[in-house]
């Protein structure tokens, strides 16, 4: 097999590098190397949060990227970590809030957004103002940027790695736009699936971590108990693939097979199916729209197996009517909702409030906010409004969680 071409090279920086997304996505080019695929990616930065400098040092070393970032930690520790490992290697270190942001406009061909929350909508704009491609894994700051996002993206250059999202871009290309009738996400349903309203009141941070399928962090895997990580998805697909929010449905399907499908106009209906592997979609979103073979196993088709698909349960989960109300107000309304529920997350785990309280909190705090203001049109929406509205639902959010703990021990 011959080399590849400084034309098969494609420039990587991964942001949220020590996560799980960030993780396998560096397994992902360490496979592709290791096979010796056509097209090379080449890490050119890397950045994290800094709770795990160890595992960050070690990511360095083995790719010898040439600029690090971290949010906080210690940045001489970092060159410590790094020393012990290659005395010869000494990368740019870059620290602070503002880290993720410098990373993230280095000069790359694509830029992997796997941070958690909305604190990812800085370094989205930022990767989309340098121009690089964004393989965008942090839902929330489309969500929460919203019209702003869309508008800092060139056509094509915001590339889904949900698998999900990955899933409904690779059916759409089976048709044309204006074909397409309805969009349909899969959901696994969780730990929870089929649980009542009264069944789900006395779940507990420990159950609801208990994924069935995926991998995930916490804030990710909590969501998806609650089904807060779905309802975010269904707006993300409104913004990613502009069809609106009354033609998207949620199914769900707990073999994780089939990540999504796309129905057309003439009545046919194309789904995406692999087994459940985040890989699969990563490595689409680095190569997009090349896929890089070898990266995940596929489906055996010689083997029996069953695919079973069942409605969703509003009344047990009502997170999903709840976004697409925020989604269709538009505005800063999705950063509110985004926002509470991050917040309410932190207390059910703080042990501090119920699994429902989650979800009736994040609905109690948007509807005050669609009362107390004027919601702003897409059109005009800033990253100042967005960030001084993020501020308003957390204070407002801890302020409703705390007396609520104090309505229940009195």
């Amino acid at each position: 097999m011959s080399l590849p071409s400084d034309a098969d090279v494609r420039r990587v920086v991964i942001l949220g590098s020590t996560g799980s997304v960030g993780s396998q996505a560096l397994e992902v080019i360490e496979g592709a190397a290791a096979r010796g695929e056509a097209l090379r990616l080449e890490v050119v930065g890397l950045s994290a949060g800094g709770t795990q400098l160890e595992t960050l040092a070690k990511q360095a070393v083995a790719t010898q990227v040439p600029v690090l970032g971290i949010a906080e930690g210690d940045p001489a520790e970092l060159q410590r970590l790094i020393h012990d490992l290659d005395p010869q290697y000494s990368p740019e270190i870059l620290s602070g809030p503002e880290a993720a942001e410098k990373v993230a406009a280095l000069s790359a061909d694509v830029v992997l957004n796997a941070i958690t929350g909305s604190i990812g909508l800085g370094p989205t704009l930022a990767a989309l103002h340098a121009g690089s491609t964004v393989a965008l894994a942090n839902k929330e700051s489309l969500i929460v940027g919203g019209q702003l996002v869309k508008d800092a993206a060139a056509e094509g250059q915001l590339v889904p790695v949900d698998s999900e999202h990955s899933a409904i871009a690779q059916c759409l290309r089976a048709g044309r736009a204006q074909d397409v009738d309805r969009l349909v996400l899969t959901a696994s349903g969780g730990p929870f699936r089929g649980l009542s309203r009264a069944e789900l009141a006395a779940k507990t941070p420990a159950e609801a971590l208990a994924h069935p399928t995926w991998d995930m962090g916490l804030m990710v895997t909590t969501n998806s108990a609650t089904m807060v990580n779905k309802a975010l998805e269904v707006i993300e697909a409104h913004l990613l693939f502009d069809v609106p929010l009354d033609r998207i449905d949620v199914v769900v399907h707990p073999q994780s097979v089939v990540h999504s499908m796309v129905q057309f106009a003439d009545g046919s209906t194309i789904a995406q199916a692999s087994p459940p592997d985040m890989r699969l979609p990563i490595a689409l979103g680095l190569g997009w729209p090349e896929r890089i073979p070898g990266t995940a196993a596929p489906c055996d088709w010689t083997r029996a197996a069953q695919w079973t698909f069942e409605p969703l349960d509003d009344e047990a989960f009502p997170a999903i009517k709840i976004a697409k109300d925020a989604a269709g107000r538009g505005g800063t309304c999705p950063a509110v909702f985004n926002a509470a529920n991050e917040e309410a997350v932190y207390a059910f785990h703080a042990g501090t409030i119920g699994f429902l309280d989650i979800v009736d909190t994040v609905q109690q705090v948007l509807s005050e906010h669609i009362a107390r203001l004027d919601i702003p049109e897409e059109s005009s929406l800033t990253l100042p409004a967005v960030l001084a509205a993020e501020v308003w639902a957390r204070g407002r959010t801890r302020d409703r969680l705390a007396a609520l703990e104090t309505e229940k021990n009195s």
